[in-house]
């Protein structure tokens, strides 16, 4: 069984720990201390991501959130690295794999192409199948709020995201890697090409992509 979620995992941390806790990443507004606190609590707290919005619990869910967040660094990346409590189901490695392989490999990113001078990884074979099989699962439901159809093309395959619509369509090319990235919303630091109308290229890119 690949466990690329569990590399993906430990060199996210070695990332942390290289550019520290007030770095930027792609994630619109976040420090690299924001985002370790978003991974302890989708790890292991889940009742922390709704919990703040409430209104009996919400001052307390904010207060627990706030001293996930004002660990020491390094305190916080080991909370990071040491992963899922037991009784998660992520804890259990096929299950980790499914879930976590593509959520880790985009923050991953997030930190390193925040920084200048980044290049794309090569990433090992098995793990460039596994991330167009991810997508390829996917593409309906990233791209539903386009405002263009779309189709992936990758040196993999090709994947139809959405039919054409009146506005049109556009093809996006480029590893499979990179195709995600761009779908996840981080079509800047994505090396993807696009083809199509300019007009529909645009409103591809201007459309809110995503599983939110």
């Amino acid at each position: 069984m690949s466990r690329f979620a569990k590399q993906e995992r430990a060199d996210l941390c070695e990332s942390f720990l290289d550019v520290g806790p007030d770095a930027p990443t792609l994630c619109a507004g976040w420090t690299t201390t924001d985002l370790a606190t978003h991974l302890v609590i989708r790890d292991g707290r889940p009742d922390l991501i709704v919990g703040p919005m409430l209104p009996v619990v919400g001052g307390w869910a904010k207060g627990r959130v706030r001293a996930i967040k004002g660990q020491p660094w390094p305190d916080l990346v080991s909370a990071v690295a040491s992963g899922p409590p037991i009784y998660s189901p992520t804890s259990i490695p096929p299950v980790d794999e499914f879930v976590n392989h593509v959520e880790f490999f985009i923050h991953h990113e997030d930190v390193r192409r925040a920084k200048e001078g980044w290049s794309p990884r090569v990433l090992p074979e098995e793990q460039r199948q596994a991330l167009w099989s991810a997508l390829s699962r996917m593409a309906r439901l990233m791209f539903r709020k386009a405002a263009v159809g779309v189709e992936l093309v990758s040196p993999l395959g090709r994947v139809r995201a959405k039919p054409p619509t009146p506005a049109g369509e556009v093809v996006v090319e480029g590893e499979p890697a990179e195709l995600l990235l761009a779908a996840y919303g981080r079509r800047p630091a994505a090396e993807v090409t696009s083809l199509g109308a300019e007009d529909a290229i645009h409103a591809l890119w201007a459309s809110k992509l995503g599983l939110a």
